[in-house]
């Protein structure tokens, strides 16, 4: 009963403390998302005159259209969840799925990414109306797909705001463009996690963004197959990046977008079916020299050539890719095994197990339920924040130096082929926190995307003989 009114009255003084903090924010969206606002597929800007609100950017949540009816009394952290992430008192006590997500990104991925690729942002309240505008305006620029299985979620009383990472804060620079890519990089490494079942052995020799591409291709999700190897852009070797960049780019899906002073002006919106007017290799080239010409100043022929040399430069000399590889690798016993944990922490007799006829298999899957609990949770874990690692995009942004006598809070490149110098900055986005109810999804999906492949691959060798 004490404990009952103790989170009573805690969570009643927070609200208020919120209210306070938000209601002056909240009188600033007054005007409609038509007129200051423009809209992305996750993330809407700001292009209105009040100055607490230029440069930044507005993340609105997102739920399941089936979810909706119940997201306003759905809890926040399940009890198990509560127990997975027990060492952060914080997260745990959240009152709001935006709270503890906003936690998640300040207190566990930051310090794993580096707070100075990290922006956490601050929330800010707003209005059912304003939620279903942005909804209006942003199911009209998503695939049909993707408008059909998600929605914004009206039911929220606030989103995140954060830097628009797309462009420079007004400073001491004269800068006439800036230019910016966000790429989704995927898992960067091959498992080899010794729970992977024999017949799933693909899975160590091909990349999951190869065999996941030949399923949406199969679920028309996609109009054709992208050559992209996550492996090229976070091996460390010029030659195998600027080979990555080159194949989102002929191929970009929502895997690469470029933007000119925060202004889309390459690649998909909404992700899936490519929003290239033209996917031939050579005309999708054209295109985005024709973009950039502002920014590299070269021959038409050499632009993009000059930008991926620029690009490359700045993820060997930044060790992005690194630190977010090495986040991915906390996924050490693969989904096949991580299952087994998750069913220990629920405390549910495992499907996978039941009937299973691999010895060999039976033998390792009893080793992952003899775990303690704090071990699976631990497992868990560091599964869900590698999920999250591997289901991130990166924003890098350039804009030229005028002047190098001015001192800059950002890192700077040289691009020898144009004699330029430019300031960079790096920005990891869409940190979200992986539910734990999701590990059966991970599963599910993942024996589907193997599964198809090698019903393909089988296909194909019986065509061939």
């Amino acid at each position: 009963m004490i404990y009952t009114l103790i989170s009573v009255f805690f969570e009643t003084v927070l609200r208020a403390f919120r209210f306070a903090q938000f209601q002056q924010i909240e009188r600033g969206f007054g005007l409609t998302p038509s007129q200051d606002w423009v809209n992305g597929s996750d993330y809407t800007s700001y292009r209105g005159s009040v100055p607490h609100f230029i440069g930044k950017v507005l993340r609105v949540q997102k739920a399941w259209r089936e979810e909706l009816q119940f997201a306003k009394k759905k809890q926040v952290l399940s009890n198990d969840e509560c127990l997975l992430w027990k060492d952060m008192q914080e997260l745990v006590a959240s009152v709001s799925k935006e709270i503890s997500g906003r936690l998640y990104v300040l207190h566990v991925m930051s310090p794993l990414l580096g707070s100075e690729h990290v922006d956490a942002g601050v929330h800010v309240l707003v209005s059912k109306e304003f939620l279903e505008s942005i909804e209006k305006n942003v199911s009209s620029q998503r695939p049909a797909w993707r408008v059909d299985a998600a929605m914004v979620n009206t039911f929220c009383d606030f989103a995140l705001l954060i830097s628009d990472h797309s462009v420079f804060p007004p400073g001491n620079f004269k800068e006439d463009f800036c230019v910016s890519v966000e790429i989704k990089p995927k898992c960067g490494f091959l498992p080899s996690s010794r729970f992977i079942s024999e017949r799933n052995a693909v899975k160590t020799s091909v990349t999951r963004f190869r065999m996941h591409q030949f399923l949406k291709l199969h679920q028309k999700e996609i109009s054709q197959v992208s050559e992209y190897d996550p492996m090229d852009l976070f091996s460390g070797s010029r030659d195998r990046i600027i080979r990555a960049v080159k194949s989102l780019i002929s191929t970009p899906q929502n895997n690469f977008r470029l933007f000119l002073n925060s202004s889309l002006v390459f690649g998909a919106l909404g992700g899936g079916m490519d929003d290239v007017a033209d996917s031939q290799t050579c005309k999708v080239s054209e295109a985005f020299e024709d973009v950039i010409k502002d920014v590299i100043p070269a021959d038409r022929s050499h632009r993009l050539e000059c930008f991926l040399e620029l690009l490359a430069e700045m993820i060997i000399s930044s060790g992005v890719f690194g630190r977010l590889l090495s986040v991915q690798k906390l996924d050490k016993f693969d989904i096949e095994g991580a299952i087994h944990a998750y069913y220990n922490i629920i405390s549910q007799p495992c499907p996978i197990c039941k009937g299973l006829g691999d010895v060999k298999l039976s033998h390792q899957y009893s080793y992952m339920h003899s775990l303690s609990l704090e071990e699976s949770q631990r497992i868990v874990r560091e599964y869900l924040i590698a999920a999250t690692a591997k289901d991130c995009s990166l924003m890098i942004s350039f804009r030229p130096r005028m002047d190098q006598d001015l001192a800059s809070e950002y890192s700077s490149i040289s691009l020898e082929s144009t004699k330029q110098d430019f300031e960079y900055k790096a920005y990891f986005v869409d940190l979200d926190m992986k539910p734990l109810t999701k590990m059966v999804h991970y599963y599910e999906l993942d024996q589907k995307i193997v599964g198809y492949y090698n019903q393909m691959e089988m296909t194909e060798r019986a065509s061939v003989s």
